[in-house]
């Protein structure tokens, strides 16, 4: 089964200000129906690169049995990580980077990893703010969720 996600995260004031994520999931069954389902999040405080990271994690934590998934995203920062493999080099030199800086949001990198393993995954990044009607959703969904009374906190924000 081939599953869609799009996927947005903002937040106010990035760094440290509210934020929210918004996920389209759409796959179409046998019958050539076109089945949706939409998720989105606030937190209190956190960072755009987290709650893009958390877009991504809630669709495939969604998902519950193995799918070919294909993950829209505007996040260079998430989309690079995979499509030009820098995940694999952080892995290999224990979650750091570049001049032996560790990797942020390791917590979320690794939660990630381990809610694509039991899917084939291709990530695909899109302009955002481009008229992508389901980029443009999420964004919605993820500033309301940011500008939202149902707010949570970001647990890692400090690791």
């Amino acid at each position: 089964m081939l599953v869609k996600i799009y996927t947005d995260g903002a937040a106010r004031g990035n760094p440290d200000g509210p934020g929210g994520y918004g996920v389209i999931l759409e796959y179409t069954d046998r019958k050539g129906e076109l089945h949706t389902k939409e998720i989105s999040q606030g937190y209190v405080k956190t960072t755009n690169n987290r709650m893009e990271l958390m877009a991504v994690i809630a669709g495939l934590e969604a998902l519950n049995r193995p799918c070919e998934v294909e993950v829209y995203s505007d996040s260079q920062y998430v989309v690079n990580a995979f499509n030009q493999h820098w995940i694999e080099s952080w892995i290999k030199k224990n979650w750091k980077r570049g001049k032996n800086e560790p990797v942020k949001n390791t917590d979320l990198w690794k939660r990630l990893l381990a809610a694509k393993e039991n899917h084939h995954v291709t990530f695909i990044w899109v302009k955002g703010h481009d008229g992508h009607p389901q980029n443009e959703r999420c964004d919605i969904l993820a500033t309301t969720a940011a500008d939202g009374n149902d707010r949570i906190v970001d647990e890692g924000l400090a690791i």
